[in-house]
């Protein structure tokens, strides 16, 4: 009796533990399938965004570098121009602006006077143009040799190309910027070429009927014919003609005594003064300060040379200068 109660209880045991097993099954053999599904998340879409974004940062960072590389290469290509002697010539409008603005001194105009005046000279045999006119201008537009046209074209006029010149030129601000201006291989040359475009335009052939004496008349008349645009120019051209006294050049290719002129500004009223070259006649408008500037002496220096205990002077009076 015993022994059927235990192999009953242990049917019921062994039916019980048989009923569990699909529980086991369910959870052993699902689990691996979110594991794949976690792997492949990475490997698909991480490689693709990092590639993306350094496509485009390259494409435009070349494309900048190329633009510098272009803008060197045509800025470096400028400056061996600037340098050589080649026709075109780049400038700064501070550099250009020299030509009649240079700083010179009064021994730089003496040494330029005493280079070119036999040159000016002769074109007046030659040409019929005062030579106080010529050596003026020379000095005036190519700022006693000093200014840039002068050191880059030989060009001591300022003359610009023309349709007629076909010979070398530069480019050169002036009243426009890059204006062509004409080169030559020799001073000498700019000054024959000076002469002739004088002598070969009709606008200037007025000229040619004043008397070779008046340089004021020449200079006026030169603006006149528009020769230049500065409004002042026959002021500052009969300036350094009277300042030089460069008429003693036209007196010595017309066989005329030469008289000095009186430095101090003319007007029409006053004519021209006799002086003698170490005195000074003061006129209308003179002070010591005036005249010691004309000189290049101090207002000290004038006194002691006069023996004037003050600074008071008058029209006419004779002042030593020397």
């Amino acid at each position: 009796m015993f022994k059927r109660l235990f192999l009953l209880m242990m049917v019921i045991v062994l039916a019980s533990c048989g009923g569990n097993k699909p529980v086991a099954k369910t959870t052993t053999y699902k689990k691996p399938q979110p594991v794949a599904r976690n792997v492949r998340k990475p490997v698909t879409k991480k490689p693709a965004t990092a590639t993306a974004k350094p496509v485009a940062q390259k494409s435009s960072s070349n494309q900048s570098g190329e633009m510098k590389k272009i803008e060197a290469q045509y800025e470096g290509a400028k400056e061996p121009e600037k340098s050589s002697g080649n026709t075109t010539v780049y400038s700064k409008q501070e550099i250009l602006e020299a030509t009649t603005r240079v700083r010179v001194t009064t021994q730089m105009v003496l040494d330029y006077i005493g280079q070119y005046k036999d040159i000016a000279k002769s074109n007046m045999n030659k040409f019929g143009i005062p030579a106080s006119i010529t050596l003026g201008q020379g000095i005036l537009e190519s700022g006693a040799g000093t200014g840039p046209l002068s050191a880059l074209a030989n060009n001591h006029f300022g003359i610009k190309c023309h349709k007629e010149w076909t010979g070398p030129s530069v480019a050169y601000d002036d009243d426009a910027a890059q204006e062509c201006f004409r080169k030559y291989d020799d001073p000498s040359q700019s000054y024959q070429d000076h002469s002739l475009f004088l002598t070969t335009r009709d606008r200037y052939a007025f000229l040619f009927n004043l008397d070779k004496r008046d340089y004021q008349g020449w200079a006026r008349g030169l603006k006149a014919a528009g020769y230049a645009t500065d409004p002042k120019y026959p002021e500052k051209l009969i300036g350094i003609i009277e300042r030089y006294q460069l008429n003693r050049y036209d007196a010595e290719v017309m066989g005329d005594e030469f008289v000095p002129l009186n430095t101090g500004p003319l007007t029409a009223s006053q004519g021209v003064k006799a002086n003698n070259i170490d005195t000074y006649e003061v006129v209308k408008g003179d002070t010591l300060y005036s005249i010691s500037k004309k000189f290049n002496l101090s207002v000290d220096e004038l006194r002691r040379k006069n023996d004037l205990s003050e600074n008071a002077i008058s029209i006419g009076q004779i002042l030593k200068i020397k």
